[in-house]
């Protein structure tokens, strides 16, 4: 493609970018790509590049790129009204049908829908009714939040400290004194190579519970869980795990909040991972697959439980201190009616199931055997391959060498994009639900190509 801008010049200079090596960047020493377009499960730029997207973004595009519908219903919907806040009462019939949809689809417990713009301010606002809650039940001691080392909740300032993951805690003071992290339910990382995936369950509830008695039950809110770990290493819980953790939950009078994020809306083959996994949460954490990202939009769904203390509270107190702007954007909400018809109408959740399994065996039967293949996981549209130096011992290769980041390079100099997951040598997968079967072959063996190419 000829170019005669400036863009990318403009980009070193002006874009500040996420969660990218900085300095690298502004020398010139990091590659820069401007995308300028996408259809199905490819994306296009400006250098004339196709790209097979195998990680939907950033597990969001759920549909696919390129919908028209969605498209035309962002339009229309700019067209008859741009925006109008949700504050003191206020709606729109595009936010009204959501909250409608949603909670058709929802866990039975569940009762109301919060909007937001990402997963981040979702679980900030999840945090905020937590201790209102205990407040107005007069619990104020009651307030810390359980998380996990390797879960993915955010990079605010509490969503920061909810996940588990050094790059987003070092030089940011975090995590606050609020948050505690107790084990990872990751059983290929277990310290006891010996234990059965059952033992390994029963070893994170035991430590869980310890945490419990040391803190004090009387002193903590919630636990908060992505029904399968994501940005962590995308790892399935191990055999039996989260109906054990509700049991300790319910217990000790400790709410669940299920980030649903990455899962919620088909990602597992089932509409929501609670319901996959047998979970009760009180707070469910929703963002991405709402609106397959199209436009920006999150939510934070309450429980019957949560909402008549919430209820309570503005009864003693008055009006909820709660609110953003943007909060139940009607172009957000357009997006995401139309995008939840288009799940149903294509039955793109069922794909996402079946294409998905075809995925992870194809997967395990092309690298399966491999000599530096510690791990191939994965449920759903979810999947993820996890290298070592020696498979004996579970030896992983130093950090410094970046095996994970070599070999997504490698898969990207391919035409497939697999993401290098943080904390560890793992190639992430989790594709748009409309991934066909012959697009899922090409996706593994290109990544057996690149494996070969970096490993041998």
């Amino acid at each position: 493609m000829l170019k005669n801008d400036k863009l990318e010049e403009w980009d070193r200079d002006n874009f500040f970018h996420s969660s990218t090596h900085l300095a690298d960047f502004a020398r010139g020493d990091l590659p820069q790509r401007v995308i300028t377009g996408a259809k199905g499960c490819h994306i296009e730029d400006r250098d004339g590049n196709r790209l097979l997207d195998a990680f939907a973004g950033l597990y969001c595009v759920n549909v696919g790129y390129g919908r028209s519908e969605i498209a035309e219903a962002i339009a229309e919907q700019a067209h008859e009204l741009a925006y109008y806040h949700s504050y003191v009462g206020h709606g729109t019939e595009a936010s009204i049908t959501l909250a409608k949809m949603i909670l058709d689809r929802a866990p039975e417990n569940m009762s109301k829908v919060y909007f937001g713009l990402g997963g981040s301010d979702a679980n900030e606002t999840n945090v905020k009714l937590l201790w209102y809650y205990n407040n107005i039940l007069g619990r104020p001691e009651k307030k810390k939040i359980i998380s996990r080392w390797r879960g993915y909740h955010g990079s605010g300032l509490m969503t920061g400290s909810l996940t588990g993951l050094e790059l987003f805690h070092k030089k940011f003071d975090l995590p606050l004194t609020q948050v505690l992290h107790t084990d990872a339910p990751y059983y290929f990382r277990r310290d006891d190579l010996n234990q059965s995936e059952a033992e390994f369950t029963a070893h994170c509830v035991a430590e869980l519970e310890a945490m419990i008695a040391r803190e004090g039950a009387d002193t903590i809110a919630a636990f908060i869980g992505e029904p399968v770990l994501g940005t962590g290493g995308i790892v399935p819980p191990p055999e039996g795990y989260w109906p054990a953790i509700q049991a300790v939950l319910d217990k000790h009078d400790i709410l669940l909040v299920a980030d649903e994020v990455v899962t919620g809306f088909g990602r597992l083959g089932s509409m929501f991972g609670s319901d996959h996994y047998g979970m009760k949460p009180d707070l469910i954490t929703i963002a991405k697959g709402l609106t397959s990202a199209y436009a920006p939009l999150s939510g934070s769904i309450v429980s019957e439980k949560m909402w008549k203390v919430l209820e309570q509270g503005t009864d003693e107190n008055g009006p909820i201190g709660h609110g953003w702007t943007y909060s139940a954007h009607p172009i957000g909400a357009a997006a995401g009616v139309a995008n939840l018809k288009l799940l149903d109408e294509l039955k793109l959740i069922n794909n996402a199931g079946e294409t998905g399994a075809y995925l992870n065996a194809a997967m395990r039967d092309a690298l399966g055997e491999h000599a530096n293949v510690g791990d191939i996981r994965g449920t759903g549209m979810l999947c993820a391959v996890e290298f070592v130096q020696e498979r004996e011992g579970r030896k992983f290769f130093d950090a410094s060498e970046k095996t994970g980041p070599t070999i997504a390079a490698a898969l990207l100099e391919q035409g497939v994009i697999g993401r290098a997951m943080p904390q560890g040598d793992i190639l992430g997968f989790a594709p748009p639900f409309c991934l066909t079967k012959a697009e899922a072959d090409e996706v593994v063996g290109k990544t057996a190509k690149a494996v070969k190419s970096v490993l041998g």
